[in-house]
């Protein structure tokens, strides 16, 4: 019978630390509450960053605060939506996203998307790491006039890191408190920044701003809605403890709600600040420019609660880079597997700290490479789960030549090829500091809509193409099935059994 490597096989324990790997969460130890993602998806936003972003709606993109407000509703709506959908697949197979998608692209043939979304993290974490060290930095010139310095930014990038290891080595118990924490204080910090604002900004010049174009619109909610997208695959890795029968809508509500509850504001307040203060929308260090628009009475505590909200975004981030390291193959425990997204965020954080000359035009060309990396597995997936209700578990960590999602050599043709052309498609309209496609210009590339594009392809394309199917193993011996069959397939195995019953019976009669 195929068996799981250690690191995929481990159980967990009732203690702190979350040992369990890729293999699918029993139904008794599915205890989780649906409600517990509202605070999960409040935390994967608390940042900072997002301040940036609404100021760069302002500055770069032209909009009013009307403007602003529709952007800032419509993104979380269209990219968390996308990612509640996508959680339901947890519930339904009780395994990692990066896991449960072999069943869609193949045993090898998942290692692609897998290793893509990996790097992707990579950066993800890296600007976390980025955010949170600026963070610690201007506290610490706020409160003891310390300047940043080369040896100081190496602390911080290392401490930041280290909190973010030992949260998400933890597990899934210690983010959901962390989260639930997290959320009721940065809430409350963020109302009293709030109020500060409406006592101390000019609203007649606020108010008074030209609106911009539609198409301005559109792109700011591209841009807004990229860095959603890029928590779906994480999705599954946080419903697949919830009850099988918990409510699908339910998921899907919680999952938005809780982003647009951060998003919204933050992204209000950024343009705000961004009408009196327009050079927060370019600043070299976003965070110290923010710190330096407060009073430090409500600077300090604020970065304060932003630099934990990142560490969760961070630990969040790299829970999940644990389970796709070991769907690559990196045969550790996956709190060890977290170690290695780690290092990277350390060396890269410190490379962009020192060597970067602008944060926000990095930002905003890592979110728009990010939107279409994720967006071609998101069109598959997706499309795969409207098809699909069940998983096999046993099938999901069958290595073997024999197992049920190893299809042709260990790739499903039709996914790969669908991922492989979206891909390329939302390349072609993208358009960065580095690179343009040959579509930039379009409407769709003009518009930040690459990513839209990809999934649609991706989507299109795998929906026609003939579907793989899962092998259907012959037991070892009777009665001794390798792996749990999967509905789809009971009716088959059914009739063929009764058919050998009867043939079995008709030459005992003879």
């Amino acid at each position: 019978m195929p068996h799981a490597s250690a690191s995929e096989g481990a159980s967990a324990p009732r203690g702190a630390m979350e040992t369990r790997g890729l293999e699918p969460v029993p139904d008794g130890a599915r205890t989780g509450r649906v409600r517990e993602l509202f605070p999960t998806w409040v935390a994967a936003n608390i940042s900072v960053l997002l301040l940036t972003l609404g100021a760069g709606l302002v500055v770069f993109n032209g909009l009013n605060l009307w403007q602003v407000l529709v952007v800032g509703c419509v993104a979380p709506a269209v990219s968390y939506g996308l990612v509640g959908l996508i959680s339901l697949a947890g519930k339904r197979g009780g395994s990692p996203g990066m896991a449960l998608s072999r069943a869609v692209f193949g045993r090898r043939g998942n290692l692609f998307p897998g290793s893509v979304i990996w790097v992707a993290r990579w950066g993800w974490e890296t600007i976390n790491a980025v955010t949170g060290a600026y963070a610690v930095l201007t506290v610490l010139d706020l409160l003891f006039g310390v300047g940043p310095s080369t040896p100081l930014i190496v602390v911080t990038l290392l401490l930041f890191v280290a909190g973010t290891f030992l949260v998400s080595g933890l597990g899934i118990k210690a983010l959901r408190v962390c989260s639930r924490w997290a959320a009721y204080l940065f809430g409350a910090f963020s109302v009293l920044v709030l109020v500060y604002l409406v006592g101390h900004t000019d609203w007649s010049a606020v108010l008074s701003r030209p609106a911009g174009s539609t198409a301005a619109m559109i792109a700011g909610i591209g841009t807004l809605a990229a860095g959603g997208l890029s928590w779906a695959p994480t999705g599954p890795d946080f419903t697949r403890y919830l009850p099988r029968a918990a409510s699908g809508r339910a998921v899907v509500g919680r999952t938005v709600g809780g982003a647009a509850v951060v998003v919204v504001p933050l992204v209000v307040m950024g343009a705000v600040m961004a009408v009196g203060t327009p050079g927060l929308a370019h600043a070299r260090d976003p965070v110290s420019f923010i710190g330096g628009l407060l009073p430090a009475w409500i600077a300090v505590p604020y970065l304060l609660m932003a630099l934990v909200g990142m560490v969760l975004i961070n630990a969040m981030s790299m829970y999940s880079a644990g389970f796709t390291a070991q769907t690559l193959g990196i045969k550790v425990p996956r709190a060890w597997a977290v170690s290695v997204n780690a290092v990277i965020s350390l060396v890269l954080g410190f490379l962009l700290m020192v060597v970067a000359t602008g944060f926000l035009g990095s930002f905003v060309a890592f979110l728009t490479l990010l939107a279409v990396a994720f967006s071609a597995w998101i069109g598959v997936f997706g499309t795969d789960m409207l098809r699909r209700r069940t998983y096999d578990g046993a099938a999901l960590m069958d290595a073997t030549r024999s197992g049920a999602y190893w299809y042709r050599g260990g790739f499903a043709p039709s996914a790969m090829v669908a991922w492989a052309v979206a891909l390329v498609v939302g390349l072609l309209f993208t358009d960065v500091e580095w690179f343009s496609g040959p579509l930039a210009s379009t409407w769709i590339g003009a518009n930040g809509l690459g990513w839209v594009a990809t999934t649609v392809v991706a989507s299109a394309l795998y929906a026609a193409l003939p579907r793989a199917r899962p092998r259907i193993r012959k037991a070892d011996t009777p009665g001794d099935a390798p792996y749990p069959i999967s509905s789809s397939v009971l009716p088959l195995v059914s009739l063929t059994k009764s058919s050998t019953n009867g043939s079995d019976n008709a030459a005992k009669q003879v």
